[in-house]
């Protein structure tokens, strides 16, 4: 069997593929992915977000813990497989995909993810400019143990605009995250014994009823 990959080096390639190769001058930035990032119809990635908010920005996930234990349909374990959008939307899908992604010291793209979706609802501006500085400390601060891995050009604008937060501050670094997490973790997880082994439990279950 392969050896497990350190916090360290799943970074590093995590960061290979967020880099990419160098761009001209000039050029504008390719697409990142294969959803509706042009705008040219409804992205569905950022719909049914949870309900609720609370002052630490891992509280979402949190408050998935604490939910009654869930269980997903077969129909819906395969939707997964077909759509990365639609097992972000599905609370039970988020809770799995978190699951495997802290096998693989990852899930700190999950929790940015989540964090970001509460802040872009908020709309007190004292509140955007804690939560904006907390999510800051906590995932794109270098001295952070949970640091997410962003471009420098990404980076860079975060630290200006961290003089004047705003609730959409994070919307480019939130998108490039959620790339990562489609291109780089999600076919992983696909072939894990996380998912094969939910989905050989839920054709069981058909199979007794």
């Amino acid at each position: 069997m392969p050896r497990s990959l350190s916090g360290v080096e799943m970074r590093k390639r995590q960061a290979a593929h967020i880099e990419g190769p160098p761009q001209a001058p000039g050029q504008p930035r390719p697409n990142t992915c294969c959803l509706c990032w042009c705008g040219c119809c409804k992205c569905l990635w950022n719909e049914d977000r949870m309900e609720g908010s609370e002052h630490q920005t891992c509280t979402k996930m949190d408050s998935i813990e604490a939910t009654e234990e869930q269980h997903p349909s077969l129909e819906e374990v395969v939707s997964w497989a077909r759509s990365f959008e639609a097992m972000m939307r599905s609370l039970e899908g988020r809770e799995i995909f978190r699951e495997f992604l802290r096998s693989e010291y990852s899930e700190e793209n999950l929790l940015f993810w989540m964090a970001c979706e509460e802040l872009k609802k908020e709309t007190n501006p004292a509140v955007v400019d804690e939560r904006a500085r907390i999510i800051y400390e906590d995932y794109v601060s270098i001295l952070s143990p949970k640091e997410v891995s962003l471009d420098s050009r990404v980076r860079e604008g975060i630290n200006q605009n961290l003089a004047e937060p705003s609730n959409l501050m994070y919307e480019e670094a939130q998108l490039q995250i959620y790339t990562l997490m489609h291109r780089d973790s999600f076919p992983r997880f696909l072939n894990s014994s996380v998912y094969r082994d939910l989905l050989a439990n839920r054709r069981r279950s058909c199979l007794d009823t």
